[in-house]
């Protein structure tokens, strides 16, 4: 009953079935709107990034002003993409890992900042925050990962 209520606009006729199968309707915005709305966001995500690092000395205000920018500067490409599409690049057999531990890492953060109120937690989140982060960049660029990796394997592997 509540389903078919909610599919309904306010002229009775029916809806998608969620917010993500119109993008038109989600983002009616013309190519130059979207422009604009990613680079209002990904400002907004480094300004908020950038006064991270002016706060560091307070490091649970840090770890919040760190994460809601990483949220903004990620989320911007929503405007350029649309969210159904951003949600398929996100869970891409290629980097469902490297998201997953991206949103673990922002929200480990989120909770050590907000909730334990850990400062030595706060800043062991956020640098896990930046590897993650910097992996799910890496996703994005082919072969990227594998070169890290093995450059990685190379630095480390003492072997003589």
């Amino acid at each position: 009953m509540w389903k078919s209520i909610l599919e309904r606009d306010d002229n009775g006729s029916q809806l998608g079935d969620n917010i993500l199968d119109d993008e038109e309707g989600f983002c009616s915005f013309s190519p130059l709107q979207r422009i604009y709305a990613f680079s209002a966001c990904l400002g907004a995500g480094i300004v908020c990034m950038f006064l991270s690092y002016i706060a560091f000395a307070r490091p649970i205000r840090f770890a919040l002003l760190f994460s809601f920018g990483n949220i903004l500067a990620v989320g911007s490409t929503i405007f350029l993409v649309g969210p159904r599409k951003q949600i398929k690049m996100m869970l891409d057999p290629v980097r469902v890992f490297a998201t997953v531990a991206y949103v673990i890492c922002v929200i480990f953060a989120l909770v050590c900042a907000l909730w334990m109120h850990s400062v030595i937690l706060s800043i062991l989140a956020v640098i896990f925050e930046i590897l993650a982060l910097l992996w799910y960049g890496l996703s994005y660029i082919p072969f990227a990962r594998g070169m890290v990796s093995n450059m990685i394997r190379r630095v480390f592997n003492r072997e003589s």
